[in-house]
């Protein structure tokens, strides 16, 4: 019983000292997720690095493009995090279909985050994904 108490206490220690770059990061990954998966990529667009927004806000033109396509799925297919250097990625498989055709392929995307400590939230550094790719 002793021994279950202590095993208890040391993992609701790790729970409750996890930083805010940990607790902070599948948060703003599901937000993106989420984004992406229900099309909203002008809400994706404000979980880019600020200094990335400014130089890559989509045109009127790469917009209506988006409009063009529905998400079928977005999958995690493997991720890393670094907490010390405030870097992570995810690599993601998405489902894209054609709105005009009904053709459906399949996009894979590497996301790559980066802590912001000073706004304490995780940006992304990799852009909006390319879903016109070719494998």
């Amino acid at each position: 019983m002793r021994l279950l108490l202590s095993l208890f206490l040391l993992l609701s220690a790790g729970v409750a000292f996890a930083g805010p770059a940990q607790r902070a990061l599948p948060v703003s990954q599901d937000a993106w997720s989420a984004a992406i998966r229900w099309g909203d990529f002008e809400g994706a667009v404000n979980l880019l690095d600020p200094s990335l927004r400014a130089r890559q806000a989509p045109s009127s033109l790469e917009s209506a493009r988006f409009r063009q396509v529905q998400i079928s799925g977005y999958r995690d297919r493997g991720a890393s995090v670094d907490f010390k250097t405030g870097v992570a990625a995810r690599d993601i498989e998405i489902g894209v279909i054609n709105r005009n055709t009904q053709a459906e392929r399949t996009v894979r995307y590497r996301e790559t985050w980066r802590w912001d400590a000073q706004a304490k939230t995780w940006w992304v550094t990799s852009g909006l994904p390319d879903l016109w790719a070719q494998d």
